[in-house]
């Protein structure tokens, strides 16, 4: 786990290592462990290290046998070992034990398409010296952050963050008022862009490939969904033992690791799953870690408590208030780099704290189970509204609406609005966005707060959504309607938010490497295949997950409704 930064020049232009030093100390948070600079002419790589994996001889940049490749990169190759054992049978010499070295040569062996033998979280920038070609290349779910500008000379440069790209002093923080619009809508501006003018983030499973005469731009991977009626008719135990062996080989895979690996424990399904499996077949003393609030009405301490006094870790925990919080907020924006909506990411950065402060480098967590397995309220609130829109008159199918909240305390005027904002366009189950267009419309309130000059040069909302459904799958027209809403939310709220300003981000803002097992791809294939009515069943939501693993879990933990992970906004 580390950041990284370059610069490249098509024409063999010399690097100047001092910008590169100085684009490396500004995401030194990344890694305070070493720093490492590889400079030839039109190129230039640099590279911050958190130490995982061989502690001793894993510093980057690694090189392959004759030096005519190079590679840094930030993440984990899970499946490092395996690799390693092949490509020594293929003949190749390994100067290190750690997983980057695989990188270089499967490189050499399977050129562009090595990453598709990667089983990972990945940023890469490889350098091949024999074709002057740099290859960028991002994990398939876009777990680690990667980010590219154009030089005024023709040059690239690239880096985990933009303040990284700012630093080198060629490429100006200017902000883009599409992007703003987009993010006060959507929660995040559309990939490839950025709140910043010239400044991209490449998408999620996909590479970069830049050559003097030559850009390519390739997506190697991207989730998919099976047609509506092209499901596998398979017993329900035939599902429930695949998910059961994927998980725990996911877990397996992800504790590799020459440091202690500790959990995330939120008292939600997910990462009680996840630790208990971790207790259950890999490490016995366990340290775990959560955070409570002060706010009665945010805290799940009484499930968090409930699942070590279960499994017996050696649990850690930091209560958060609203002061907190505000005292922490810029904080936050500065690592995340992107408009936030709420003030959700700001306890997980108190919480790398207490992580980093325990000394401990990496934990795993529960992301991606909602959106793989179908665990969000939306998901129920579209199945819900479809079933209205069939009887839209009907009295008795809207009262279902009061099912989905059980965590918000209601009133009769709390009733009459939800049926008024669901109700809106209740028939217009033909929308691609169908899930999604009621909370956009709702979110989109909050671009009044901005000046008047600066709404007029965001997009409306319709040419918003055009850009966005130019970057996704035209074949989703044929999926279920909950694989529909799984897979924008995957696409959208997933790469570009969650795992970014609640994940990668506000670990590396103490130094710590967050895993997901949950998002092996393996995994995510997997959930894919499977019916819809096993991961939504009726209004139970992730079914099959709870089912496949309630044995592992106290009955309160087993049952508990979904409740999502929130965090105050306001204190008066």
């Amino acid at each position: 786990m580390c950041g990284i930064a370059g610069q490249w020049h098509p024409e063999g232009r010399p690097i100047d290592p001092g910008r590169l030093r100085a684009v490396a100390h500004a995401i030194a948070h990344r890694g305070p462990d070493g720093e490492g600079i590889f400079c030839a002419p039109g190129i230039g790589l640099a590279h911050r290290r958190l130490s995982i994996i061989d502690l001793a001889g894993g510093a980057q940049p690694i090189a392959n046998e004759d030096d005519s490749i190079h590679v840094v990169f930030n993440g984990e190759i899970f499946n490092y070992l395996e690799l390693r054992a092949s490509l020594i049978a293929c003949g190749h010499r390994f100067r290190t034990h750690s997983d980057t070295e695989t990188l270089v040569h499967l490189y050499e062996d399977h050129g562009l398409d090595f990453v598709d033998h990667l089983n990972g979280q990945f940023a890469i920038a490889l350098w091949d010296a024999r074709q002057r070609r740099l290859v960028l290349a991002r994990d398939r779910v876009g777990i680690r952050p990667l980010f590219v500008a154009a030089l005024p000379d023709g040059g690239l440069l690239f880096g985990s963050e933009i303040k990284a790209i700012v630093a080198h002093g060629a490429v100006r923080a200017q902000l883009d008022p599409v992007a703003i619009g987009q993010a006060a809508t959507l929660w995040s501006p559309v990939l490839p862009r950025t709140p910043f003018v010239g400044i991209e983030e490449l998408p999620p499973g996909s590479m970069r490939v830049l050559e003097p005469q030559r850009r390519l731009d390739r997506r190697y991977w991207q989730p998919r969904f099976p047609r509506a009626d092209e499901y596998e008719a398979r017993p329900v135990a035939a599902w429930q033992e695949e998910l059961r062996a994927l998980l725990q080989d996911a877990v397996r895979l992800q504790l590799r690791a020459d440091v202690p690996v500790a959990t995330y424990l939120s008292g939600g399904l997910d990462s009680s799953i996840l630790t208990a499996l971790v207790k259950k077949h890999h490490v016995n003393e366990l340290t775990s870690f959560s955070v409570g609030f002060a706010d009665a009405r945010f805290d799940e301490r009484q499930f968090q408590q409930a699942m070590v006094a279960h499994l017996r870790t050696d649990h850690r925990q930091i209560e958060v208030d609203a002061a907190r919080i505000g005292r922490d907020f810029a904080d936050v924006v500065w690592l995340a780099e992107k408009p936030l909506m709420r003030t959700a990411p700001a306890p997980l950065l108190a919480l790398s704290g207490l992580v980093r402060d325990s000394g401990i480098k990496v934990v795993l967590t529960g992301e991606g189970a909602d959106e793989i397995f179908g665990g969000y309220n939306l998901f129920r609130e579209d199945k819900l509204r479809r079933f209205w829109a069939r009887q839209p008159g009907s009295s008795w199918r809207p009262a279902l609406l009061s099912r989905l909240y059980g965590y918000v305390q209601r009133d009769p005027r709390a009733e009459a609005f939800w049926r008024q904002f669901f109700g809106k366009d209740l028939t217009a189950t033909d929308d691609p966005f169908y899930a999604h267009r009621r909370r956009w419309e709702n979110s989109a309130h909050i671009r009044r707060c901005f000046s008047d000059g600066l709404r007029a040069s965001m997009q409306d909302d319709e040419a918003m959504v055009d850009e966005l459904e130019a970057t996704l799958d035209p074949d989703r027209r044929h999926w279920h309607p909950l694989c529909r809403a799984q897979y924008v939310e995957m696409s959208l709220f997933m790469s570009n938010y969650l795992l970014n300003s609640q994940g990668d981000r506000m670990m590396m803002g103490h130094s710590v490497e967050g895993r997901v097992p949950f998002l092996d791809h393996r995994l995510i294939e997997f959930a894919a295949r499977i019916p819809p009515r096993l991961k939504l069943r009726g209004l139970d939501e992730k079914w099959i997950l709870k089912s496949s693993f309630a044995d592992l879990l106290p009955r309160q933990i087993a049952e508990r409704p979904k409740q999502p992970y929130r965090a105050p906004i306001g204190a008066c």
